[in-house]
């Protein structure tokens, strides 16, 4: 079992975390923030990294044209350099997922082989490759291939050893008494999920809460390394979870701690800035 721990004063300070120390928002490069973190400390992990796509194309969106650049953090540097970062962060992942911890990794096509094949080279045990079906996409311009309207989120284990968590039973149950299968079929994020804001890639609450409920019990730590709008950290905290989420950019850290905020009832004030006295900490996960 473990506890967040506020860190020393010279360690890392986090951009947000809340009165009890459960829900905390890190700001900067996950591989440095995992880094810090200690071995074997993480019972779930969700990751939707970039995909590499903002190259200047253009897509549709509720019947308009609107360019798919989403920020320097989604430029493509090649094929190469590309798959390097996904061994990177997902080597600092396996770092710190306990023994018998997941991870899922959600992505098209531009990123998803690459993610399967690092991997594999990493020695994670996959455990499936769910296809989520999003019901309502939205068109191709160009008329010129099938339209894309799935995502695939590969599960998987530490190593070969895992003894893995899975809810059976619960997804047995959420499925109406069948067994739960890798196709799921849900709907993109709801008009509510987004009043606090949007992130371009932002994924349905459903979709993250399924995936919590399936593969960690109360009280467990999740971590997302690619935060983004928060979704993994708000299905965490609504299921009782203990939530840690990194991102590079503060506009969506700060749309995490709102969409955090309207949940718990909470001042929402970021932590960072703030005199040292007055801030709360988690950077370091300890043992009980």
């Amino acid at each position: 079992m473990y506890i967040l721990r506020a860190p020393r004063a010279a360690e890392r300070q986090p951009h947000f975390q809340s009165e009890a120390g459960d829900f905390t928002l890190f700001h900067g490069d996950c591989r440095e923030v995992l880094g810090e973190l200690p071995p074997g400390s993480v019972d779930l992990i969700f990751a939707d990294p970039p995909y590499f796509l903002s190259n200047g194309g253009v897509t549709c969106q509720s019947g308009r044209m609107v360019s798919v650049d989403k920020g320097a953090w989604d430029v493509s540097r090649g094929v190469e350099e590309n798959h390097a970062f996904n061994r990177e962060w997902l080597a600092a992942c396996q770092r710190v997922l306990s023994p018998n911890g997941t991870i899922f990794v959600s992505g098209t096509r531009h990123v998803i082989f690459s993610v399967g094949f690092a991997l594999q080279q990493l020695g994670f045990k996959v455990l499936n490759d769910i296809t989520w079906y999003k019901v309502t996409p939205p068109p191709n311009l160009s008329c010129r291939y099938f339209t894309h309207a799935t995502e695939t989120i590969l599960w998987a284990a530490r190593d070969s050893r895992s003894r893995h968590h899975f809810a059976y039973d619960r997804m047995k149950q959420d499925n109406g008494g069948k067994q739960m299968q890798s196709l799921w079929s849900i709907v993109p994020p709801l008009k509510a999920e987004k009043r606090f804001g949007k992130h371009p890639t932002q994924k349905p609450l459903a979709l993250l809460e399924r995936i919590v409920l399936a593969a960690s019990d109360p009280g467990q730590l999740v971590v997302d390394p690619f935060s983004g709008s928060g979704t993994t950290g708000v299905a965490a905290a609504r299921l009782g979870r203990r939530y840690l989420g990194v991102d590079l950019e503060p506009e969506y850290l700060e749309l995490a701690r709102s969409r955090y905020a309207d949940l718990s009832g909470e001042r929402s004030t970021p932590t960072v800035g703030a005199p040292a006295t007055e801030r709360r900490g988690p950077a370091r996960v300890q043992p009980r």
